[in-house]
């Protein structure tokens, strides 16, 4: 595809992005980078420059800033008036299947693999398959996150109550938009009301310090409202784009993605400050402070909104674009990368236990080897579960198949 030169190109705001699933595969591997070198011990055992690892999280606020921008996209459109909202029923079951099964499959291996005595469990049963478990943890998991081999799924049970709370949040927020003179006015009307929806992530962390300390609440969804709300702002600024090549959204997204190197140095300067003790403390024993807190939701939603603004606002077919992040590979590992996310820890975890080296490995010998294991069990989720299921929901009714044929659509994770 050859990218649009001219001086009115519009950022795609419908259909498959490939550029997107090039940052979807380098979030989810900044994820599976932190977990191998947290259960290495780099932060643990005070290795000289194991604290880098630590930014590694930066994934998840990554993941997040996507989750806002692609399934917000279409209800913003819907309040600058160029469409009609999605239907909410349609909407959350095609969320369901896409994170579902392949999640279900999780959690009976690990239980059957790792908690035998925990099968008769019913409130086990009904908290992981529910993505509720956040909410209640117990002793026997040992930690807020749930069972340490499915550990990193309390960032997919965030993502859930989020989808499931997007219908009427969006609605709540086009209300901000209405009555706004022209389409500029009722652009700036809804992204000032993002904005506000983002302070929910400061106002809530604030509560989980104040009077005390609840560390199971660092889990919760409102502690995230701001990483969504970037992503959320950058749909409403796409399709503003996209209504009025002329107007001021438009020149936004073709100075941002213009300025595309400055905007990846400025995140990956954040990425350094992120995995720093600036934004909490490097090992897991220590308290954080509510300062450290309110920053790490700060530093890391804007690293993530650097990263991810110019492949955002870009034109399909942009050229730096599609050779870093639209590539082959990079389309590959993003379409792959929801196994990679469920089945890492599974495997990392596994991998140590066998060899007796928890928080004793070597990153130079244990990244290669799990980073390529992890791949293949996320290529095998994705033919084997996910791409199946997708597909059967996908597939026209008889009737209707001559006029009715499916279409691609990016998804998040």
């Amino acid at each position: 595809m050859t990218w649009p030169a001219g001086r009115l190109a519009t950022p795609q705001i419908s259909g498959h992005q490939g550029t997107l699933d090039g940052v979807r595969a380098v979030a989810a591997l900044a994820v599976l980078v932190f977990h191998i070198g947290l259960n290495a011990g780099l932060v643990a055992r005070n290795v000289p420059g194991g604290w880098v690892v630590n930014g590694g999280q930066s994934g998840v606020a990554i993941f997040f800033v996507l989750s806002g921008l692609l399934l917000y996209r279409p209800w913003a459109h819907a309040a600058l008036g160029g469409r009609d909202a999605p239907d909410t029923g349609g909407y959350l079951l095609r969320r369901a299947l896409r994170i579902l099964p392949a999640y279900w499959l999780l959690v009976v291996v690990v239980m059957v693999t790792s908690y035998r005595d925990r099968l008769g469990d019913v409130w086990a049963w009904l908290g992981t398959l529910t993505l509720t478990h956040i909410y209640a943890p117990q002793d026997w998991w040992g930690s807020a996150l749930g069972p340490r081999e499915m550990g990193q799924a309390w960032s997919l049970a965030v993502e859930a109550a989020w989808y499931v709370a997007l219908p009427p949040t969006a609605a709540l927020l086009a209300r901000a938009a209405r009555g706004g003179a022209d389409l500029a006015d009722r652009a700036r009307r809804l992204l000032r009301a993002v904005g506000g929806y983002a302070l929910l992530s400061f106002v809530f962390t604030v509560a989980m310090h104040v009077p005390d300390y609840h560390p199971a609440m660092g889990v919760w969804p409102p502690r995230y409202a701001a990483w969504f709300a970037t992503g959320m702002a950058l749909a409403v600024l796409t399709v503003w784009a996209k209504e009025d090549p002329r107007g001021a959204g438009a020149r936004f997204c073709r100075t941002v993605t213009g300025s595309w190197g400055a905007c990846w140095l400025a995140a990956l300067s954040l990425l350094v400050i992120s995995a720093s003790p600036i934004t909490g403390p490097l090992d897991l024993n220590t308290i954080p402070t509510l300062w450290t807190s309110l920053l790490h939701i700060a530093v890391y939603g804007l690293c993530a909104a650097f990263f991810v603004a110019p492949v955002a606002l870009a034109p399909a077919g942009h050229p730096v674009m599609q050779a870093v992040l639209g590539n082959a590979l990079m389309r590959w590992l993003g379409r792959i990368s929801y196994g990679i996310f469920l089945w890492q820890m599974a495997i990392i975890l596994g991998w140590y236990d066998l060899t007796g080296r928890l928080f004793n490995g070597n990153l130079l010998t244990d990244l290669p080897l799990l980073t390529a294991a992890t791949v293949l069990a996320g290529a095998v989720s994705y033919h084997a579960v996910e791409h199946p299921v997708q597909r059967a929901y996908r597939r026209p009714r008889p009737a209707a198949r001559r006029t009715a044929p499916g279409r691609a659509a990016s998804g998040t994770r």
